[in-house]
């Protein structure tokens, strides 16, 4: 979105993740859902606490013991639960340790790429921003707007298709084929009338940022705006986010856009050398 220098003033913003609440016991009687059990059960372990046996959580979550035996089954199958075969209670599971740093991973990205991205806008005054990829959109967890009076907004936390943003296309374009088809299936649908909406012709866009190392949007997402992404990768050379740099038509012209290209993937590469990324010197 474009916004006036009066109706917002430049900020720096940090995801801001609120404090889950237990939901009341009382609040639908006789029908607990199976998944918010399962959270509950989940959040009953503590560092003081890191083995339960079945009863102790069921008086905990205030359902049968039968109920609880059979969530704790479940989530034991799918690694989110271990059984002490000693004791027979129950503790976190190693699969939750792989989300957890899925989730430390992409606050890492986040911490290691502020400095450099406020060096970017500093250089180019235009809105930057970072993006991760979740299912078949991008959501911003890090934005810095240009001090300029028009300018682009993108708050972190807001989500936008993958297939037609800039950072979405910088990514897509180094993801498994997999990846890129279930974007399509979920349905590429029209924006604006400059969205690419074509499979194939996505495809085709895609092929384009690998070549370019940079993806760059003519208002595919919003009427007036152009934005440049590139990808960023981590120590094992995965494209885990994108940088973005994006501004109103009228400032981001073909010959600023040529200007401003070499700086987000001079930047993109020093943010993925600040994750381990040891780019490739070609002989």
């Amino acid at each position: 979105m474009l916004y006036s220098l009066a109706e917002r003033r430049s900020t720096e913003r940090n995801i801001i993740v609120p404090t889950p609440r237990t939901p009341p016991r009382n609040a639908e009687p006789g029908r607990l859902s199976s998944v918010a059990a399962s959270v509950r059960l989940l959040k009953a372990f503590s560092e003081e606490q890191v083995e339960i046996g079945i009863s102790d959580l069921a008086k905990r979550l205030g359902v049968a013991k039968s109920t609880v035996h059979r969530l704790a089954v479940t989530l034991v199958h799918d690694g989110m639960l271990e059984q002490n075969p000693d004791t027979g209670k129950y503790r976190l599971g190693i699969a939750l340790f792989r989300l957890g740093s899925l989730v430390r991973r992409r606050m890492n990205v986040s911490n290691e790429a502020r400095p450099l991205l406020r060096e970017l806008r500093e250089k180019v005054n235009e809105t930057v921003h970072l993006a991760v990829l979740d299912g078949s959109e991008i959501m911003y967890v890090y934005n810095l707007e240009s001090t300029q009076a028009i300018r682009m907004r993108s708050d972190v936390g807001v989500r936008k298709p993958a297939y037609c943003t800039a950072e979405g296309q910088a990514i897509l374009a180094f993801q498994p084929a997999d990846v890129v088809e279930r974007v399509v299936r979920d349905g590429l649908l029209a924006r604006t009338p400059q969205t690419v909406t074509d499979p194939q012709a996505l495809r085709k866009v895609l092929e384009g940022v690998r070549l370019r190392g940079c993806a760059i949007e003519n208002e595919e997402s919003e009427i007036g705006m152009r934005c440049i992404a590139a990808p960023l990768r981590n120590d094992a050379g995965e494209v885990v986010a994108a940088i973005g740099l994006a501004g109103p038509v009228s400032r981001l012209s073909k010959k600023a856009l040529a200007t401003f290209i070499p700086h987000v993937i001079e930047t993109a590469a020093a943010i993925s050398a600040r994750l381990g990324h040891r780019a490739r010197i070609a002989g």
